[in-house]
């Protein structure tokens, strides 16, 4: 949810291209797909269980980052009297992924699609997740239908799932929508998702939701060295994030009325962590008042400000605890914090074995059957699987963000920067830098939230290693 979608824009046998390859090898994720894997993938041309409705009247369309092929998701918005109705198709991968088959099986060793600055690492075969199972324009696909009718003020006012057959009558881009909105030649469903997004927006920031949209991130080699740019993502982004937020919280109200399913839980930042994160945003020059809570502060950092980025990674750390909780009666915590309602992950299942389950759940809860059989055994065992995907992925983030931090500094040894204490490690403390917005550890004690001077010791790019010390 919170993962900087950063990239690299360097050449082959760069040290920066070895480091990723060195990170994925020493976390042990998998280079390519066992021959099984691809053999099933390849005898798939059809959907092992065809749907039966016919859906295909409706004009979906995909709104995705330019050259995206792993399409999940499509929609059509329409207007219903003073609200709307939003149809959100998902791709219906156990259509095309048999329960217990080998396409499962690697699916679940891996859990999720790692994302790295060089390349990809999919949960599933190309041919499915980009090809038969995509839902690209113009070709029948199978998916799970969601109808989700809202009011005026975007509040639900009913929603259902079912298993169809669809049809995407266009691809979109991110920056192509954005700028036909900005200048009033957009088609009407976009104009849609501008108002139904606003209005989603302006539900989550009432009930004191913090969504993180972070500005994509690329790595550039020059002169010798590495720089980052950044790019802040544009207002439709946040929009269409808003339909799939929609949309997983309607999944998670029907599994916790009907007592099953899977939810994807967050208890509220500690004070202690809002306490640190503070220090953060005094590092980087933000204002951030006493009265103000982090998500009504998140929502006034602008996207375009190079100072955003490191603070809203500093702002993941209000987002630790996130974990998977299969739906009982007496829960103890059925809300996600960084939502502040109940949610559940089953709009991306092309990129995460969880979401297959929460779709078929949701899907017999609306038909008023019971839960397929794979289904109900893996409820039990998906959140352990997902736990340790979540794992692999953090550290490759973290690991990468290393990398690129060490890259960025390499040869700026001896220089003296700005910085602030953000957390203390044993004899050592956590700063964070103002500029280049990096945290790293320095020598000595400080107290955290002090000002200080540091000196940078070290910028290894191999070792992916930056430490700093204090200037007396």
């Amino acid at each position: 949810m919170a993962q900087v979608p950063l990239t690299a824009n360097v050449s082959d046998g760069d040290l920066m291209l070895a480091g990723f390859v060195r990170i994925r090898d020493e976390l042990g994720l998998p280079r390519e797909f066992p021959t099984a894997v691809l053999a099933e993938a390849a005898e798939v041309s059809i959907p092992a269980v065809p749907p039966v409705a016919d859906m295909t009247h409706i004009p979906l369309i995909t709104l995705d980052p330019v050259g995206a092929m792993d399409l999940d998701q499509a929609m059509h918005l329409e207007r219903r009297g003073a609200g709307y109705r939003v149809w959100y198709a998902i791709a219906d991968v156990p259509a095309y992924a048999r329960p217990g088959g080998a396409i499962d099986a690697e699916a679940r060793r891996r859990g999720v699609t790692y994302y790295c600055p060089d390349r990809r690492i999919p949960l599933h075969p190309p041919i499915l997740s980009e090809g038969r199972a995509s839902l690209l324009p113009n070709v029948d696909r199978a998916a799970y239908l969601w109808q989700i009718d809202v009011d005026s003020d975007t509040d639900v006012v009913d929603a259902r799932v079912t298993r169809a057959r669809v049809r995407s009558r266009g691809q979109y881009a991110y920056d192509a929508v954005q700028g036909a909105l900005d200048t009033d030649s957009s088609d009407d469903v976009m104009v849609l998702l501008r108002e139904i997004g606003i209005g989603r927006q302006e539900a989550e920031a009432a009930r004191g939701g913090a969504s993180l949209n972070l500005p994509r991130q690329a790595v550039v080699a020059h002169a010798g060295g590495y720089r980052l740019e950044s790019e802040a993502p544009a207002p439709v982004e946040g929009w269409n994030a808003q339909i799939s937020l929609l949309t997983g919280m309607c999944a998670a109200r029907l599994m916790l009325d009907a007592g099953v399913g899977v939810l994807r839980v967050m208890p509220p930042a500690a004070e202690a962590d809002i306490g640190r994160v503070r220090a953060v945003a005094r590092a980087l020059r933000l204002p951030w008042s006493v009265r103000t809570g982090y998500p009504a502060f998140l929502r006034s950092l602008d996207p375009a400000d190079p100072r955003t980025v490191p603070m809203m990674m500093a702002c993941t750390s209000l987002m630790r605890g996130a974990d998977y909780a299969v739906v009982t009666h007496d829960m103890a915590l059925t809300t996600h914090a960084a939502v502040a309602a109940p949610y559940a992950h089953v709009t991306a299942p092309l990129r995460r074995l969880v979401d297959r389950y929460g779709l078929a759940t949701a899907e017999a809860i609306c038909d008023g059957k019971d839960v397929p059989a794979w289904v109900a055994q893996g409820l039990t065992e998906v959140p352990a699987v997902m736990k340790s995907a979540g794992g692999r992925a953090r550290s490759l983030e973290r690991s990468n963000v290393d990398l690129v931090e060490a890259g960025v500094l390499s040869g700026r040894e001896g220089e003296w920067f700005a910085a602030v204490a953000v957390e203390r490690r044993g004899a050592r403390t956590l700063v964070q830098v103002a500029e280049p917005a990096v945290t790293a550890v320095c020598r000595g004690e400080v107290p955290l939230g002090a000002e200080v001077t540091v000196r940078l010791d070290r910028a290894d790019v191999e070792a992916r290693a930056v430490e700093f010390s204090l200037v007396d």
